[in-house]
């Protein structure tokens, strides 16, 4: 999934055109609306239902809902309109296209199909606030059943919230083996000031160690991996803290902005942009994390 961001200063408009996707062989009502999000502990969550906040007052689209043909589509445009008195921070919301379908034969449960497309938006006058974070302590364990995982301290250090992705890769383990990559748990979302955790859940069958272990983590065009020497222990436990060996930053800079894609319950959502506006910030994923629960 792809993301609406943009750092924009008091007084701005800005306009979205949304593709909305009928990927199902039936004709369908799609409802499109705004509705509020948070940045809470670690996770971008969204309100109950058509829940408001001060975003989706500045929000307002050309059409309230569409018909879309089976395998068809049809557009939708969002103005975002920020006033002139609004203060700085970050706000946060998301875009829904909503379907819903006749319960099943015999049946009393309507089932409601809804994606949408993340909106972070920073206010504020100047340039672009950095986006950075920094990793942590590294902490290997295993569950009671003997399942290891790895979990690594992540702050964020920049003015944007981050979304975070990543690897965990072991090397130099028992008889010169190897395993991995394996992905972190995606859906760790950060405020700027923020810390949290992004853990590893690894095969069972890993020997406990020792182990050379890298863990590469990205939020957009900010990447960071640090090295370490790690030991899992036995089942029920919590290792010892990673010994570090090396930490690495990589940060890209990109002028493109952001689009929005989302493709779920063959439904499909895309932003586009109708004119140029303010790139976004280094510190936030194109393609990861999907936007409804």
């Amino acid at each position: 999934m792809r993301y609406i961001v943009d750092h924009l200063p008091p007084g701005t408009t800005i306009k979205r055109q949304l593709l909305v996707t009928n990927r199902t062989d039936q004709d369908r009502r799609i409802d499109v609306y705004p509705a509020a999000a948070t940045v809470e502990g670690s996770e971008f969550k969204f309100g109950e239902g058509r829940a408001s906040n001060e975003l989706t007052s500045w929000i307002t689209l050309d059409k309230a809902a569409v018909e879309v043909d089976a395998w068809g589509e049809a557009r939708v445009l969002a103005t975002i309109t920020v006033p002139s008195a609004a203060s700085r921070g970050e706000r946060y919301g998301v875009i829904w296209a909503s379907a819903t379908s006749a319960p099943r034969d015999g049946g009393e449960v309507t089932q409601i199909h809804r994606v949408g497309v993340r909106m972070y938006l920073d206010i504020g006058p100047g340039g672009e606030p950095v986006s950075d974070f920094s990793i942590g302590e590294l902490r290997p364990a295993r569950s009671p059943e003997g399942e290891p995982s790895l979990t690594a301290q992540v702050t964020n250090t920049g003015g944007r919230a981050i979304d975070l992705t990543g690897t965990v890769t072991l090397t130099e383990g028992p008889a010169d083996s190897r395993a991995g990559p394996f992905a972190v748990g995606q859906g760790v979302t950060l405020p700027p000031g923020g810390s949290g955790q992004v853990i590893a859940r690894l095969p069972a069958e890993l020997p406990n160690g020792p182990w050379k272990v890298e863990v590469n983590l990205e939020s957009g065009m900010v990447k960071r991996s640090v090295t370490a020497q790690i030991q899992f222990p036995d089942a029920g436990q919590v290792g010892k803290r990673g010994s570090v060996i090396s930490r690495m930053t990589s940060v890209w800079t990109v002028g493109a902005a952001v689009a929005g894609l989302l493709l779920i319950t063959g439904l499909a959502v895309l932003a586009r942009r109708s004119r140029r506006s303010p790139r976004p910030p280094a510190g936030r994923p194109r393609e990861r994390v999907p936007a409804g629960r």
